[in-house]
């Protein structure tokens, strides 16, 4: 398919006096249009067509369609009629009054284009330009992130289930891909087991019979990957992702092949690696607090200076069981590429590390300004508890005086976590001088040994104590308080956008729909801050309001 060159289209005129005539005051996608102009042009995209063929749907357009789509909560053949049904939309894609439209399918294949060249990132630079260049956005302002779960395209299934399942569903698998093969390696007993969607329902409800269809399911499993490695088996077979799916679960679930054993509960992989559903390989289990979800998380970082409007700056989509510090470096990164770093960057104390407080402020000059985790050791428990912050520390001769005025003896630089490469450094007094110090029901537990202290280097220690002392201040208080108001952005993706709802299967389709939802949101809010729509107050519950009222 080739690409139609033209930059922008000019709306007809018969389509721009029908729009005046019917929205006299604008409405959302006229009055979008007429503050932004049309956002998204054909060569943004030039590179996902190819040079010959028949003409492609203008992509400018189709990726319009795709946003306004997440404005209505629309599918796409209910988007593909609103294209051609109506008159605001037409006036936001510049088509002419009659324009037939187009079928449906289209907007899943360009999806599908975006996705295979990796352009959905484009889309999001792409709007968010646009907003610097109309005066909406700017960068080296105040900015905030935080984080809420997103419930996969999946059904939940249970252990029994998800085997079965993933059998089935490589059966089908094999059975489209090289029928033939499989006639000649089937097993008569998988026609009854395996021909219909495995319910629970319909499974046996003893525990030894349970016991036996088990292990009965992993046998039958073990025999067709035994059949489709073996040396006269078509290479393509085993290659295939069904087929893969199929090994990385009974690796996860059973002991074998030679002895077929259901696994433990508690010899399960760890929940960043487990596999929940055949069809959704992607989507983890996790926990966070009360709340129990398998899918996916979402970082959304938006700007809060009050003169401005709030825009969504950055989006992430992460497996549900990478915790926030993993993420807060990547969206500084993605903020720098685009040219909109903050000065100052709010978040909770999930997103804060001392290593991230100090990268942050030497290689992007961001304040990132979040509670950092106290000190949990006795010490700093008791009231007069001897804690890091009572020795004195000399970086340069490597050396701690302890509270009584004794020396260190040992400065022992070594890595804490060898995976994670964190460096710590072990500190040890003289076992002479804290055996008879009157200090030492305050400063150790030991009932023999020295005094001894783990500290990060330098730089993150010297960040660490900054952060604790000044998170007590009045200053920070009213400077993170600003920090709630995202809890506002996460709720109007979630009532308005379905934020927690992924409409589609795999961690890079579910970004793409973050991705234009947080274009919806902007565009949302872009059309209220111009039409003076002022911000949504937090709601109260009718009760909290008489007990204010009272007070």
């Amino acid at each position: 398919m080739t690409l139609d060159p033209t930059l922008w289209y000019m709306i007809p005129d018969a389509t721009a006096r029908a729009a005046q005539r019917a929205f006299p005051k604008g409405n959302r996608y006229v009055t979008m249009y007429e503050t932004l102009g049309p956002i998204f042009t054909n060569p943004d995209f030039a590179d996902l067509y190819a040079h010959r063929g028949r003409p492609a749907e203008a992509p400018a357009r189709l990726a319009l369609v795709l946003v306004f789509q997440q404005i209505e909560q629309l599918g796409d053949a209910e988007a593909a009629e609103a294209v051609r049904a109506r008159l605001d939309w037409k006036y936001a894609l510049a088509l002419d009054i009659d324009d037939p439209g187009f079928d449906a399918t289209i907007l899943g294949d360009f999806r599908t284009r975006l996705l295979v060249s990796g352009a959905e990132e484009r889309l999001l630079t792409i709007m968010l330009d646009t907003l610097v260049d109309a005066g909406f956005l700017q960068a080296r302002g105040r900015q905030r992130s935080d984080s809420t779960h997103v419930l996969a395209n999946l059904r939940l299934l249970t252990r029994m289930t998800l085997v079965a399942e993933t059998l089935r569903a490589t059966l089908n698998d094999l059975a489209d891909a090289a029928p033939a093969w499989l006639a000649t390696h089937l097993d008569p007993a998988w026609a009854e087991r395996y021909a219909v969607r495995v319910e629970e329902y319909r499974l046996p409800k003893a525990a030894a019979d349970r016991q036996v269809l088990e292990t009965t399911i992993g046998q039958d499993g073990y025999a067709l990957l035994k059949a489709l490695y073996a040396p006269d088996a078509p290479p393509e077979l085993w290659q295939r992702p069904a087929v893969q799916v199929l090994r990385q679960i009974w690796l996860q679930q059973y002991y074998g092949p030679h002895d077929v054993r259901w696994r433990s509960n508690d010899d399960l992989p760890p929940h960043a690696q487990l596999i929940r559903s055949p069809y959704e390989t992607e989507a983890r289990f996790a926990t966070k607090r009360t709340t129990t979800w398998t899918g996916y998380k979402v970082h959304l970082t938006e700007t809060c200076d009050d003169d401005q409007p709030h825009l969504i700056t950055n989006v992430e989509t992460t497996p549900a069981t990478t915790n926030d510090v993993c993420v807060t470096d990547t969206i500084h990164t993605h903020l720098a590429a685009r040219n909109l770093l903050p000065q100052e960057h709010l978040v909770d104390s999930g997103y804060v590390s001392a290593a991230i407080l100090v990268d942050s402020q030497q290689q992007q000059g961001v304040d990132v300004v979040g509670p950092v985790l106290g000190d949990t050791s006795w010490q700093a428990r008791q009231p007069d508890g001897l804690d890091i912050r009572c020795f004195a520390i000399d970086w340069d001769l490597q050396q701690v005086t302890c509270p009584a005025g004794k020396m260190s003896v040992r400065w022992r630089p070594s890595t804490a976590n060898p995976g994670a490469g964190q460096a710590e450094i072990a500190i040890q007094f003289d076992p002479d001088d804290c055996r008879a110090c009157p200090l030492r029901p305050r400063c150790t537990q030991a009932k023999t040994g020295p005094r001894t202290l783990k500290l990060q280097p330098r730089d993150p220690h010297e960040a660490l104590q900054r952060a604790r002392v000044r998170q007590v201040t009045e200053a920070f208080k009213q400077l993170y308080a600003a920090r709630a108001g995202i809890e506002g952005c996460l709720s109007q993706g979630v009532r308005a956008f379905g934020l927690r709802s992924a409409r589609y299967r795999g961690q890079a389709k579910t970004h793409l729909q973050h991705i234009l939802m947080v274009i919806a949101i902007n565009i949302v809010r872009v059309v209220a801050w111009v039409q003076d729509i002022p911000r949504a107050t937090t709601r109260q519950s009718s009760f909290a309001r008489l007990v204010a009222s009272l007070g």
